[in-house]
């Protein structure tokens, strides 16, 4: 199948990944790691699956300055005109909106889907078909799509989207965004039917996209439109390195979507686990006769259930008699702590440790 011209894609890559630390570290973040021992790091794995779908020289990789070099030595195929370095974290609104204005300038009739880089996909070419679909829609409908997977087990760590009428097959209005909920109302969401987990996938086109940024973002990218509509990508840059950070801390989820009229979602089946949380990784990941998850490591265990372990090359495990815990190591930091709701445990370790050992802990 020949790929469309006008679709898209924007790989977000600039994430601390603090909530898998200490293997994933604010100088090495996870979507830079090869976390199951592929070969591939999370970033070029998702790379490879988009670029089945999407051709090579439409994707581009959204990034912080300080992980500009480690995007060009793993992509060394991606230009550097088309990462997207920021100087300050302001989480996926600006970023998906700075990407919607380049994109815009090179084709406006362009549709663009925004991907995470730390995402575990099980079926790429189920994938690559509901992508396609999913672009196909919204360049028909003035809408924006995300997509959706049917839960599979009642996880707090995830945000829920809960559909309302069919509008075409798999795809429906949204009625509701809930992002995080607790461990009872995820399993109320999962027991109704009515909701997906929301895999922080999204699709428009750059129109309306553009439009909707325009109503709920500072006046920034357009000020440079009025100076020099016609920026190079290096022009653009240089304006974006000293004007980003009026925008403000803002997710797409809370920008354009919570509330809005114009929300659909894709009930997608190619299998699908966020890469964010120690815990997440263990309910998404094949277990071993003792339930434990062991992630690309060499380790002898007897007598311990329903772990999730994952240790440096060269290292050797030996572990007796634990259940229900997170063993992880990586450079100067060991941590081993109660797997259950680990996001907030390993926030916590990781805020005080900052303070009282300092950032080469960190």
């Amino acid at each position: 199948m020949t790929k469309n011209d006008n679709f898209y894609c924007l790989i977000l890559a600039g994430g601390k990944g603090r909530r898998l630390w200490p293997c994933s570290r604010e100088s090495f973040p996870k979507q830079f790691i090869d976390f199951f021992g592929t070969g591939r790091t999370l970033l070029q794995r998702t790379y490879d699956r988009m670029s089945k779908v999407i051709p090579t020289d439409h994707i581009f990789i959204n990034t912080n300055v300080d992980y500009v070099d480690i995007v060009m030595e793993q992509l060394p195929e991606i230009p550097r005109t088309r990462i997207m370095a920021e100087p300050i974290h302001r989480n996926t609104a600006p970023s998906i909106a700075w990407a919607t204005h380049r994109i815009s300038h090179l084709n406006p009739d362009a549709c663009i889907i925004a991907v995470p880089s730390d995402q575990l996909v099980i079926n790429d070419d189920v994938f690559r078909q509901n992508v396609l679909d999913g672009l196909q829609f919204v360049s028909t409908h003035e809408t924006l799509l995300t997509m959706g997977i049917k839960p599979t087990r009642p996880e707090p760590g995830y945000g829920y989207i809960q559909m309302e009428e069919p509008l075409e097959s798999n795809v429906y209005s949204v009625k509701t965004f809930t992002e995080k909920p607790n461990r009872e109302f995820a399993t109320m969401f999962m027991e109704s039917g009515e909701f997906l987990w929301n895999t922080g996938l999204f699709l428009s086109s750059v129109k309306h996209l553009w439009d909707r940024f325009c109503g709920i973002l500072p006046f920034v990218l357009r000020k440079l439109d009025d100076v020099n509509y016609y920026a190079t990508a290096e022009q653009e840059e240089a304006f974006v390195q000293e004007h980003f950070p009026l925008y403000p801390n803002m997710s797409l989820e809370s920008g354009l979507l919570d509330g809005a009229e114009d929300v659909c979602v894709m009930k997608c089946s190619f299998g699908w686990a966020d890469i964010g949380t120690w815990h997440g990784i263990y309910e998404a990941l094949p277990k071993n006769n003792d339930d434990n998850v062991v992630i690309d490591s060499d380790v002898m265990m007897e007598n311990s259930r329903g772990n999730v372990i994952k240790l440096p090359k060269g290292k050797l495990g030996i572990i007796d008699g634990l259940e229900g815990f997170i063993v992880a190591e990586k450079d100067n930091v060991l941590l081993i702590c109660k797997k259950e709701d680990s996001s907030a445990l390993v926030r916590k370790y990781v805020s005080e440790v900052q303070l009282k050992k300092g950032e080469r802990f960190v």
